[in-house]
């Protein structure tokens, strides 16, 4: 009995010790060091205007209206639903995927009033992996800025320098395509629309 008691004790002791560390201590230490390094990151990377969030800059939204750029399809129901994140789990020979993008395509060939024959981007037709993407290609960009050109009554090329701007490089240089921020870009157009 006196050695199921000593057992007992270090095991309660063991216990209670690693309850502390992993439960106090570690979450702590990660949460002051990401604060004091880059609260940025840590916070969400939120993206705030007139004193209040309108979105991160990691997650996409949704935008209907013309005069927006618009972003890629999402497979994370009903408009980017970060409880829903993951693809459709649809293969390239599958029927259902095959009538989703070609109903895609036809829609966005629609809205930005572009021929049957413009290659259109695959980003612009497709979800991406986690299907919270908040980025479109550059070529997509610049299918679109036509339409939304129009729908603000402003030239193509002032709409062109927008995206230049909004456009980020590859990651580290080498990794990746140049890509454009859906939201950092529509927030820009309405910055320089007022």
């Amino acid at each position: 009995m006196k050695e199921f008691l000593t057992g007992m004790r270090i095991s309660l002791r063991a216990t209670l010790i690693l309850a502390l560390i992993c439960c106090a201590i570690y979450p702590l230490t990660v949460w002051v060091l990401a604060q004091g390094l880059f609260p940025d990151k840590a916070n969400g990377s939120l993206i705030v205007r007139n004193g209040e969030a309108v979105g991160s800059s990691l997650l996409g939204q949704v935008f209907r209206e013309p005069r927006y750029f618009h972003p890629r399809p999402s497979a994370a129901g009903s408009g980017y639903d970060a409880t829903l994140s993951g693809g459709s789990n649809l293969g390239p020979l599958a029927k259902k995927l095959f009538k989703q993008v070609t109903g895609f395509i036809a829609e966005y060939r629609r809205e930005n009033g572009l021929d049957p024959v413009t290659a259109v981007s695959a980003d612009a037709v497709t979800a991406s992996a986690s299907g919270l993407d908040p980025h479109i290609s550059l070529r997509n960009a610049c299918l679109q800025a036509p339409r939304v050109a129009r729908a603000r009554g402003w030239n193509r090329e002032a709409v062109f320098r927008i995206i230049t701007r909004c456009t980020e490089g590859r990651d580290l240089g080498f990794l990746g395509e140049p890509r454009v921020n859906v939201l950092r870009l529509n927030l820009a157009m309405d910055r320089l629309g007022k």
